[in-house]
């Protein structure tokens, strides 16, 4: 469907010639919308990508024509099934009619393949002129541990993806609109918002800023997913137990869900990434006493961005608490670095949980929307 539906626009509409240096593959289609509203019908998105991020109040800006570069760099791996492709490293790349002279760059959260933040993050920079360009990471679903030689090699191939997509992005749109981009904005949700954080300490040269929404936090030594959920496991549901692995007071009725579904499948995951000799139960894993360093020497932050950074995090965040996330990343940061920190009460991890307990829950998607307008301001010369 998606390249007959690319055909049928190249043809009514002429089709620039634009490469993606370094790309083994394209896929170049003029379209009429290229926000969600326009790219669910042409089959340029796909909505179980970012389904669940977004509450269903959600109010999203549509009518934005331009140009869709979809494609995926050479890699080994065939997670990634989007158009019967079966190869990872796949990229969305969008270029609206009318360029404001900016850029937003991001991966995607979880392990979701590129069009994930395609609701959240892709439409509204779309309607402010923004070019947009998304990877999956390099690899996806539930197996990505299993891409790479060795323990943390899959999740540092996510920092090296978007490295590698941002000087592609650049590069396209400078020749698609013959000048270069004026500003270039990193901005990411959990794993995606982790890579912010990355990225502007190691690659700050590329960007001008970005917003990290409850970015992931890893680190040699000290707080990370793999200290805090297995205490929670083991304790839950002795609410004191819980609320001792950093779980906000007042986050309890969402304990039960995120027990089910996010704590142990997580911590699971990312212990076999990290760690694949443990066997045991998950609930008894120990990173101080495991001690997988190395591998996560090659993926943990330091704290020492490079360019000015926006974190929001939610204080109701219920598979990343607040105290063992953000507020240890914002030290970790300190008084003198470009960072600004926004905590959002009532903020959950997933926005989606707000349709569900509406008197309980606030979304982060307006939050972001004012941190993004607060980053142009910030950096605006």
């Amino acid at each position: 469907m998606f390249v007959a539906l690319t055909l049928v626009a190249s043809l009514l509409t002429p089709v620039p010639k634009l490469t993606v240096p370094g790309a083994e593959h394209v896929e170049v289609a003029v379209l009429a919308d290229l926000t969600t509203a326009g790219t669910v019908a042409s089959g340029h998105t796909d909505p179980a990508d970012w389904a669940g991020l977004h509450s269903a109040a959600t109010v999203n800006p549509t009518g934005v024509p331009g140009t869709q570069i979809d494609g995926y760099f050479p890699d080994t791996s065939t997670g990634n099934a989007t158009h019967g492709w079966n190869h990872d490293s796949q990229f969305v790349i969008r270029l609206p009619k009318t360029w404001n002279g900016g850029l937003v760059v991001s991966g995607t959260p979880g392990n979701r393949e590129q069009y994930a933040n395609d609701y959240t993050i892709s439409d509204w920079v779309l309607s402010k002129g923004y070019a947009f360009a998304a990877t999956d990471k390099g690899n996806v679903g539930v197996d990505f541990h299993l891409d790479g030689r060795r323990p943390g090699d899959a999740i540092a191939e996510w920092n090296d993806r978007l490295t590698q997509l941002t000087v592609a992005a650049k590069a396209v749109v400078k020749r698609h609109y013959g000048r270069s981009a004026k500003r270039t904005f990193a901005a990411g949700i959990s794993n995606g918002g982790y890579l912010v954080r990355w990225q502007l300490e190691n690659r700050g040269r590329l960007y001008d800023g970005g917003i990290d929404w409850e970015g992931t936090l890893w680190r040699v030594k000290g707080d990370d997913l793999l200290n805090f959920l297995p205490q929670a496991l083991k304790a839950y549901p002795d609410e004191q137990g819980v609320r001792a692995a950093g779980f906000a007071a007042g986050s309890e009725f969402l304990w039960p869900f995120h027990r089910d579904y996010y704590w142990e499948l997580t911590q699971e995951l990312y212990q076999k990434e990290l760690d694949p000799a443990y066997t045991g139960a998950p609930a008894d894993y120990d990173y101080d006493a495991r001690r997988p360093y190395a591998a996560m020497a090659k993926i943990g932050l330091t704290g020492r961005i490079t360019k000015p950074l926006i974190t929001l995090h939610g204080t109701l965040d219920t598979l990343l608490p607040i105290t063992r996330d953000s507020d240890v990343y914002a030290k970790m940061v300190g008084p003198h670095r470009p960072f600004r920190y926004h905590r959002i009460e009532g903020g959950n991890h997933l926005d989606s949980l707000v349709d569900v307990y509406p008197d309980r829950l606030k979304p982060i998607l307006p939050a972001f929307r004012n941190a993004f307008g607060e980053l142009e301001r910030w950096v605006s010369p």
